[in-house]
């Protein structure tokens, strides 16, 4: 009885993780049940065997994103201080790798423009989500003493989640990477972090 409770969920998380992906690369809109499944390689038919409907996936999905941009963020700072995590947020976010891997990137960069088309649940996910993350830099901001880090970080994640944005959509290479350089080197010195 306990593998087959432990394999169900192993199962769970393999459709989990296909399923950011797919988001991650084409949207909530276009993620396809039958699609998720076949790259997890599983049937479409033992779908509901672990989510009630294509919502509740989706809903889930959203969540394992954020859960594994926190675990990522956890990971790769365990010994750094307030400054130089938030340095190396910054230097990944706006990185050309992050903006050439979105199925690997930050969810709220690829999810934000699809928010007002989700369901009630799924934006509710995803709020909490930036709930999650903009906690993480509040908390960065608070220990580097900036004043009101709870603005501070509002207008820091706009910055970021926006330059992302602007430089994936630009189709001349030279142009993508020096929007990049150069909101990376304001907000660096804007925030004292070079």
């Amino acid at each position: 009885m306990r593998y087959e409770s432990e394999h169900k969920a192993k199962i769970r998380e393999q459709i989990l993780k296909e399923a950011a992906k797919a988001i991650r690369i084409n949207g909530p809109e276009k993620v396809s049940v039958a699609g998720v499944m076949s790259q997890a390689g599983l049937t479409h038919g033992g779908f509901y065997a672990h989510f009630a409907s294509k919502e509740a996936l989706i809903e889930a999905a959203i969540g394992q994103m954020f859960d594994q941009s926190m675990a990522r963020w956890d990971r790769d700072n365990q010994d750094l201080n307030a400054r130089e995590q938030l340095a190396g947020y910054i230097d990944f976010y706006l990185s050309p790798w992050h903006r050439d891997n979105p199925s690997q990137g930050c969810p709220v960069a690829v999810l934000l423009t699809e928010a007002p088309r989700m369901t009630p649940p799924c934006r509710t996910a995803f709020a909490q989500g930036i709930g999650r993350l903009r906690g993480m830099v509040i908390g960065q901001l608070r220990e580097m003493g900036v004043e009101k880090p709870e603005t501070a970080a509002v207008a820091l994640s706009a910055e970021l989640m926006g330059t992302l944005s602007l430089a994936r959509c630009e189709p001349d290479p030279a142009k993508s990477d020096a929007l990049l350089v150069e909101a990376k080197k304001r907000i660096m010195a804007q925030l004292a972090l070079h």
